[in-house]
């Protein structure tokens, strides 16, 4: 049984590697030739299954086949969503499924624009000439005049509004995915730029008039934690294209682009929608005459609505785990 084991490892670890590709996605994901591999091992890995269910009693071998058997022929033979049906796949079970396994990238993502803002905002404090090397040093004029810009986005007339808003949203999160791509370096760059602007106009505002700092911080978490998160979410898509070009463990290098481009392109997507939502809140909410409590409130209702989506739906059922 040793000896077979062996043999056919190597076919079992291609299979799963195949299926991995295709994970939460379809069928025209791979190439002719891999579709007919696919085939192939699934095959084998049923007459396998057989096999070990004759001559063994090992029950973990016979387990792991019996899964693998079982996940290949789902998505070989399930029926291709349609529709809506497609759209709530994805957001039930692809996206978030997405998220969870690639949080490593978001949370570098995050960790680069964190570790920027909190160096610009102790320098900006420090000495108020830095703004000039970061770009901010516009924000003081606005600052000494007392003059909230951010009050006139959902007014009649204005050309920003929320329309604009969302397009200059995306724009930034698909910046960052797109220079993400380039070895992973890109998307830190995107990070840092705008973890220094932002930490450096916050320094300005606290030091030159609390009370505008307070003002524009208000302003910014009610819609700023669904946005921010989707541009460090983009950032972290961006790398994990970069790392598999970097490190593509088992696979080929356009196998593992091929694979992780498309867990990539899940969570880009997901983003553009929810940046649709978070342009609203900016266009709307976030610059009209309602209470702060309402807005702070917005931003942390939001964000743990947020969170709470991205980790705790879609999970699967453990092997073993009992049905309530």
């Amino acid at each position: 049984m040793n000896r077979f084991i062996d043999k056919r490892k190597n076919d079992w670890q291609r299979l799963e590697d195949l299926l991995g590709m295709i994970d939460s996605a379809t069928l025209r994901s791979l190439t002719r030739e891999e579709v007919r591999e696919l085939g192939q091992l699934y095959r084998r890995a049923a007459s396998d299954l057989a096999i070990a269910r004759a001559e063994t009693r090992d029950p973990k071998l016979i387990t792991y086949l019996n899964s693998l058997v079982i996940r290949a022929h789902g998505k070989i033979y399930r029926a291709e969503g349609r529709g809506l049906g497609t759209v709530k796949q994805f957001f039930l079970r692809d996206f978030p499924q997405t998220f969870r396994r690639t949080w490593k990238f978001t949370a570098i993502s995050f960790g680069s624009f964190l570790l920027a803002a909190i160096f610009s905002f102790a320098a900006t404090w420090q000495d108020l000439d830095f703004s000039e090397i970061v770009g901010t040093s516009d924000i003081r004029g606005a600052v000494q005049s007392d003059h909230h810009w951010w009050e006139g986005l959902n007014e009649v007339g204005n050309e920003i509004g929320a329309s604009g808003i969302m397009t200059n949203n995306i724009t930034v999160t698909f910046n960052a995915f797109a220079l993400g791509a380039f070895f992973g370096i890109g998307a830190i760059y995107i990070m840092v730029v705008n973890g220094l602007s932002i930490g450096s106009v916050l320094a300005i505002c606290y030091k030159l008039n609390p009370e505008f700092g307070n003002a524009l911080t208000t302003f910014m978490i009610g819609h700023g934690v669904i946005e921010l998160s989707c541009i460090f979410i983009c950032g972290g898509a961006g790398m994990l294209i970069g790392y598999s070009i970097l490190v593509p463990g088992d696979l080929s290098r356009v196998e593992a682009v091929k694979k992780n481009g498309l867990e990539a392109v899940r969570l880009v997507i997901g983003c553009a929608l929810l940046l649709v939502i978070a342009g609203t809140i900016e266009g709307f909410i976030s610059p009209s005459s309602l209470p702060a409590a309402f807005k702070i409130g917005t931003g942390v209702l939001t964000g743990v609505a947020l969170f709470s989506y991205l980790l705790l739906v879609g999970r699967e059922r453990k092997p073993g785990e009992e049905s309530s």
